[in-house]
């Protein structure tokens, strides 16, 4: 699995970022102008733990757009399938922020479940030149935690030492 100090790979993937088939695109890592990104990588569709996250993730995308941040969401599953899970699922109608068919990426990160061969409920923060900053991988049946990762997000954005349990408005380390 690439971690902390990677370069994020090379991408090019199908996306869907709305709930019509001209909504069907197409993203690269350059598609993110420089910002920081926030990838949620999750195991399937139509499944039960991933839309309490994704819909998290969108009532917060106001948060990472504050700090320069966007958001991506990801799974093995296609293009067709995301906007398919889209127009079913009720709170997934107005997600703010796409979903890609990430097949070839997952594996170039190394988060495929060995035996399912879905994504792991894995995070990634990469900052705008690319390198992953923080991982944080769930097993299948945990959901992670939003809070955690704009805190984490805004400790790496301070540059500077945060000590454990950090928060925004709390002092950094002095050396």
């Amino acid at each position: 699995m690439l971690t902390v100090g990677d370069k994020f790979p090379k991408f090019r993937v199908k996306a869907c970022t709305g709930n019509e088939k001209e909504n069907l695109t197409e993203l690269t890592n350059e598609s993110f102008g420089g910002k920081w990104v926030v990838y949620v990588f999750y195991p399937k569709d139509f499944t039960f733990v991933c839309p309490t996250e994704l819909v998290e993730f969108g009532k917060k995308l106001k948060d990472f757009q504050q700090r320069e941040a966007t958001v991506v969401g990801g799974s093995t599953d296609n293009e067709y399938s995301h906007l398919a899970w889209r127009r079913a699922h009720e709170e997934l109608r107005n997600l703010p922020y796409p979903l890609i068919a990430a097949q070839k990426l997952a594996a170039d990160l190394g988060i495929l479940h060995p035996e399912e061969n879905v994504c792991l409920r894995a995070t990634f923060i990469v900052d705008p030149q690319g390198t992953i900053r923080w991982v944080n991988v769930n097993d299948l049946s945990v959901g992670r935690s939003v809070p955690e990762t704009l805190r984490v997000l805004d400790a790496l954005q301070t540059d500077e030492l945060c000590p454990c349990n950090w928060k925004p408005g709390d002092p950094t380390l002095k050396v």
